[in-house]
């Protein structure tokens, strides 16, 4: 009755984060829906700037994720020669 799960939860982190980290990335079931994205960025903000983002992105109707896409793409256009 006050045995554990074994399934891990969302929000666990891994016992080796070296090995976690080095690991092959998993293509997931919305790699093809989204167009392929296979990296994550994750930037600390405060939560008035997260609002504020929230905010224009709703008032342009495009989700936050595609306008900050749009957004990183402008300020860093790809140049000849680049390797995705």
């Amino acid at each position: 009755m006050t045995e554990r799960s074994s399934k891990r939860n969302f929000a666990m982190r891994p016992a080796d984060a070296e090995s976690w980290i080095k690991a092959p990335d998993k293509p997931s079931a919305r790699a093809s829906a989204d167009g392929g994205f296979t990296a994550r960025l994750t930037i600390d903000v405060t939560p008035e700037l997260r609002g504020r983002i929230k905010i224009v992105a709703f008032q342009r109707g495009v989700t936050v994720a595609d306008m900050l896409r749009e957004l990183l793409s402008r300020e860093y256009p790809s140049t000849e020669g680049d390797q995705n």
